[in-house]
């Protein structure tokens, strides 16, 4: 039984393609639809509710909208990450060659979509928060740009990259024999960023500073989020096993020629 599952595997794995496309421009259609309309919220009632944080109106279009953000994420991550995990392949030993690199394009889609969560929470909404604060006074931590950027950008790519290792982790041979260091770094790292939200709200509690990068308080975010270049050191682990995989296909295929 063991030997026709593996069979059956084996021919599933030779018909499919390596890299699902559709896949791959759903994901990038998504993250991108969905922030333009993020961009577009905050932009409509981030001027007509969001400049007093003891208005009606605040409260409703803002402070419901953190609400409603720490629902759905802490739900998708628990749904996401337990789907993952359960569903995990248990015969990774058994894994057919063109199977494991069918999964190592799909593994890439996911750093894809964790580059481009990246991009969009600590690089546009980050930039932009430092630009509000320049222009309007803050009275409240959870002012508009605060709601998209730390509660809601931050655990988006925090969801997104634990998508990823738990992926890598339950689905690839090379992931799941031990902890890859530059893919705890590429994780951890801009999740500390999160916590680090913390120091920096308390700053601004206490200290009257302006808005500026440079200042210390705003090392942290800097620290952290070059973290993100760990994933120059997975992608070379990926590649060395890819490297692998297709060198043993050719040899195995130049075994059956002739010359």
């Amino acid at each position: 039984m063991a030997a026709t599952s593996h069979a059956v595997t084996g021919a599933v794995a030779q018909e499919e393609p390596l890299l699902n496309k559709r896949n791959m421009w759903l994901t990038v259609a998504i993250f991108t639809v969905f922030y333009l309309w993020v961009r577009w919220y905050e932009h409509v009632y981030g001027w007509s509710a969001g400049l007093d944080a003891f208005a009606p109106e605040f409260h409703t279009y803002w402070m419901n909208f953190l609400y409603i953000e720490f629902i759905l994420e802490v739900t998708t991550a628990a749904l996401l990450w337990g789907y993952l995990y359960r569903t995990r392949d248990r015969h990774l030993d058994q894994l057919h060659p063109r199977e494991e690199l069918r999964r190592h394009m799909h593994h890439f889609v996911w750093l894809l979509a964790y580059g481009i969560a990246i991009y969009w929470g600590a690089s546009y909404f980050t930039e932009q928060d430092g630009t509000w604060h320049q222009t309007i006074t803050r009275d409240t931590d959870f002012t508009p740009s605060h709601v998209i950027e730390f509660y809601l950008s931050y655990p988006i790519y925090i969801i997104t990259g634990g998508g990823a290792f738990m992926y890598a982790r339950t689905r690839l041979p090379q992931f799941s024999k031990g902890w890859s260091l530059a893919y705890l770094v590429l994780t951890i790292g801009p999740f500390m960023i999160l916590p680090n939200v913390g120091l920096n709200e308390w700053g601004h509690t206490f200290w009257w500073m302006e808005e500026l990068f440079v200042a210390p308080l705003h090392y942290g975010f800097v620290f952290f989020g070059w973290m993100a270049l760990a994933v120059s050191g997975v992608l070379l682990q990926v590649f060395t096993r890819l490297h692998q995989l297709i060198g043993n296909d050719l040899k195995a295929g130049l075994q059956g020629t002739t010359l």
